[in-house]
């Protein structure tokens, strides 16, 4: 779907993603050959891969991370997220009535001032179009005796004086249409002289009928120039131009519908009532779903704390009541672990060693992920800290993750690498005056030689050779 929104292709079910860094730092993405930004590879990448790294275990010890954690695991995000939503609702409800009642009389003050404003604006009642209109009529009333002079000039000289351009254009075109029976080249020049007395008496019409119509009234001058005057007055007042007087009504006139609603106390605690309501109705729902999660993961981590070397030890997601609410809902999550059957449980980062707080973070992990939907996981060094045994059973748990789903796994254990269906080595080589990373995927031989090295050091004997060998082999 998303997809789609995008306008990216998809042929034969196959998704590709490929993305070019250059020397210089620039760097170029692709989706199906379709070039794409850095933020869109992103958001489809979150869908397909998700990367564990080394210090993820540390982030554990934070509330908002367990909370994270808790509603990612149960597929609460999205109910977390109208909880979230509700509350800044309601607590901008609360603030506006608080508000309200510490600034009744700077707001009342406004409003009166306002619906002075508006009722100014009301009564003048502006149009865009008539103060188009209202500017031409001015014009011409301002100009009318000029104007008026004009067109009778302009009238005896085509058509009213003794020597009017008309009678003789039609006097001329008579003579040249006598003229032209002796010579038939006049006639163009005949027809040219035709038409112009034609425009000419066209003409004569129109100033005959403008001048009719020119008004001299200077009442209605001094009407208009008190209208003009009227709108150029409340402009310059509020510091605009008369075009810009119907958005100032508009918005005075929602400036005081506004006002006027939060100068009622009643209707703004009716409102925070409602939105508070609104609230506990919607965390409510989150707090009996995070229930049973909080009882799942807290036995599922506390089973796998006994195959990581702290057996009798427990772990609980510890959900505590919050009864005024917060915008996480209406209790707090915290991780609570017990390292050994003596001890009570306490919070995560007051108890935990580093070992300890390793081998929990990995187990939360794993657990956490097999209920998730991404296709790829991603554990970058996550099994720093753990070694021996321990490390054994950490392979085995990423092996058993690894039948569901795709996992990749950075590690530095042989008992974690033994366990892989894939191997490979990763190093760092020098060609001239360039580092560059080398990649290569080992066969059966590479392996045994890489698991030697990773358990021998820099030294490999041919006990350590068996050794790897026989990991493998149990593997």
């Amino acid at each position: 779907a998303w997809l789609a929104e995008q306008d990216i292709p998809v042929e034969d079910g196959c998704l590709l993603l490929r993305r070019v860094v250059e020397a210089e730092g620039r760097s170029r993405a692709w989706i199906n050959g379709t070039s794409v930004t850095l933020a869109q590879l992103r958001t489809l990448a979150e869908w397909l891969c998700d990367i564990h790294g080394q210090h993820a275990h540390h982030a554990l010890l934070r509330p908002e991370a367990q909370r994270q954690l808790l509603d990612t695991h149960g597929g609460l995000s999205e109910l977390a997220g109208e909880v979230a939503s509700h509350y800044r609702g309601w607590r901008q409800a609360a603030r506006a009535r608080l508000a309200a009642q510490k600034d009744r009389d700077a707001s009342e003050r406004e409003r009166e001032m306002l619906a002075w404003q508006l009722r100014e604006l009301e009564e003048l009642a502006f149009d865009p179009a008539e103060w188009l209109e209202l500017n031409q009529e001015h014009g011409r009333l301002a100009h009318g005796a000029r104007l008026l002079e004009g067109a009778e000039e302009a009238l005896v000289t085509l058509g009213e004086g003794d020597f009017a351009l008309a009678s003789r254009l039609d006097h001329l075109v008579s003579s040249l249409a006598g003229m032209a029976e002796f010579d038939s080249q006049l006639a163009p020049t005949q027809e040219l002289l035709g038409s112009a007395a034609i425009a000419v008496g066209e003409a004569l019409h129109a100033l005959r009928r403008y001048r009719d119509r020119l008004d001299l009234d200077p009442s209605r001058l001094a009407e208009v120039e008190q209208r003009i005057a009227a709108v150029n007055g409340l402009a310059r007042k509020h510091r605009l131009q008369p075009e810009e007087l119907p958005e100032l009504l508009l918005a005075t006139r929602a400036r005081l519908a506004e006002l006027t609603r939060l100068s009622d106390p009643e209707s703004l605690a009716r409102a925070e009532a409602q939105a508070e309501a609104a609230y506990r109705t919607v965390a409510g729902q989150l707090s009996a779903r995070r229930i049973p999660v909080a009882e799942a993961l807290s036995s599922a981590v506390t089973e796998a704390m006994q195959t990581l070397a702290m057996g009798g030890g427990s772990f609980q997601v510890a959900l505590a009541p919050q009864p005024e609410g917060g915008p996480e809902g209406l209790e707090t999550v915290e991780f609570r672990v017990a390292a050994n059957p003596s001890q009570p449980l306490r919070p995560l980062a007051k108890v935990a060693s580093g070992g300890e707080l390793s081998r929990i973070g990995l187990a939360i992990q794993v657990i956490a992920s097999r209920s998730a939907a991404t296709p790829t996981l991603i554990f970058d060094e996550v099994d720093v800290g753990i070694g021996g045994g321990v490390a054994e059973v950490v392979g085995r748990l990423l092996y058993q993750l690894g039948s569901e789903r795709q996992v990749m796994c950075v590690t530095h254990l042989p008992q974690v690498a033994a366990r892989a269906d894939w191997q490979w080595s990763i190093a760092k080589v020098r060609l001239g005056e360039e580092t560059l990373s080398q990649v290569t995927v080992l066969d059966q031989t590479g392996r045994v030689e890489e698991l030697a090295r990773m358990l021998g050091g820099v030294r490999i004997t041919e006990t350590t050779r068996q050794h790897a060998a026989e990991m493998l082999g149990v593997a």
